[in-house]
């Protein structure tokens, strides 16, 4: 099983305790900060890279607090993943333990993609430019 496949995959365990459903989804969050910030970085690039190709380049300045405000707010919408696990877990039982992970995998390419969002739109806005600039 590879490394990926075993971290997104993992067999689950019943049944768990709150704690241990807590420290389950903790052991991940530095892994998930990374690709995310990752992810930031590189749209940020982007947006800088389209903003300045021509035509008509523009001067792009990103506040500082809203790269904060969304990193912040990705990691409280991080922390009610384990929270919506207990519940779930507290109101339907352990039978209901896969949703977990798989809420996981969701919330982790939702996020990514979330965060890789301004680059198509940035492309978008390049190819609108061009367009214009054509007539």
């Amino acid at each position: 099983m590879s490394a990926l496949t075993e971290y997104f995959f993992t067999p689950v365990v019943v049944p768990r305790s709150p704690w241990s459903v807590i420290t389950w989804w903790e052991s991940r969050r530095f892994a998930y900060n990374v690709v995310v910030g990752s992810a930031g970085l590189l749209s940020l690039g982007a947006l800088k890279l389209f903003a300045l190709l021509p035509p008509h380049p523009a001067h792009l300045v990103i506040p500082w607090g809203v790269i904060a405000a969304y990193a912040v707010l990705a990691n409280v919408g991080y922390a009610f993943g384990s929270a919506a696990d207990l519940f779930i877990r507290r109101r339907w039982g352990n039978e209901y333990a896969a949703v977990g992970p798989v809420m996981f995998r969701y919330g982790f390419v939702f996020s990514v993609g979330l965060t890789l969002l301004p680059t198509a739109l940035a492309a978008a806005s390049w190819v609108v430019r061009i367009l214009i600039s054509l007539r």
